[in-house]
């Protein structure tokens, strides 16, 4: 079975929620703030009581690189509590010229065994490409984020029709072993709807839903029960910040499967 088809499996069975890991040590329960093990013993309890609500697990790299030698230890040691049916998706955003973006590629997939990655299309094709060698991996292309700076390049208009468009369909031409999706986020949901119809059955990542504003109902609607995974980070994993913080998390990860499943 290839990648898309196994999520879709586990989304059968479970939702299209996917739980964002942006472990920070200052939001951390304070018994375990100063834990040597505290991030992971956290990471830990998030996994062990959401993974039933949840199909996929996304690791922000950002929120582990800011911790210095142990990233990458924190990244790995936090994969072997994820359950090998679920999506790992290493949010890294990563796109340069084709050896580095291959290095990059080699990291993420070869070395730390993520199923999924984040790219950043900026620099074009050819500093995608490493990524799209791996057989079997799903790429995820930033196209419509949520934040406010989106405004600035992606929504700007080329021949009739918005960055974000010519980015979609220009990636849909790409050759490719991996599985392309896109990053769109879940704060304009007309938009998500549009791009769904041109996206075809390409898998989305769809963020910002919860904190960032976006609305489930709507969400769910716009993506036509299409290949997706609908992201919540920081509304899940800091529901509470008492020692009952494992519990808060799994009571919100219910919350989002009851709108997500399938």
């Amino acid at each position: 079975m290839t990648t898309i088809e196994l999520l879709r499996k586990e989304q059968g069975s479970s939702s299209m929620l996917c739980v964002g890991l942006d472990t920070e040590i200052k939001k951390l329960p304070e018994h375990l703030r100063l834990q040597a093990n505290g991030i992971l013993d956290f990471n830990s309890a998030i996994v062990r009581t959401t993974s039933e609500f949840c199909s996929a697990y996304k690791i922000n790299f950002a929120f582990y690189e800011q911790y210095g030698e142990q990233a990458f230890s924190l990244i790995k040691n936090t994969l072997k509590f994820i359950p090998n049916t679920k999506l790992t998706i290493a949010d890294a955003k990563r796109g340069d010229i084709g050896n580095t973006s291959g290095a990059y590629a080699r990291a993420v997939f070869d070395d730390m065994g993520f199923d999924a990655v984040t790219v950043n299309p900026y620099m074009g094709y050819d500093s995608i490409a490493p990524f799209l060698e791996f057989e079997n991996k799903i790429v995820f292309i930033l196209a419509l984020t949520s934040n406010s700076g989106s405004e600035d390049f992606q929504r700007m208009e080329s021949d009739g029709k918005p960055l974000y468009r010519h980015v979609i369909e220009k990636a849909l031409m790409w050759k490719t072993k991996a599985h392309i999706g896109f990053v769109v986020g879940a704060t304009r949901p007309q938009e998500l709807q549009q791009i769904r119809e041109y996206a075809g059955e390409n898998c989305l990542l769809i963020p910002g839903i919860g904190t960032q504003g976006g609305n489930i109902t709507d969400v769910v609607q716009a993506n036509s029960n299409k290949p997706a995974v609908i992201n919540v980070s920081r509304d899940i994993l800091y529901a509470s910040d008492k020692e009952d913080f494992a519990e808060a998390a799994a009571s919100k990860a219910k919350h989002y499967f009851s709108h997500l499943q399938l």
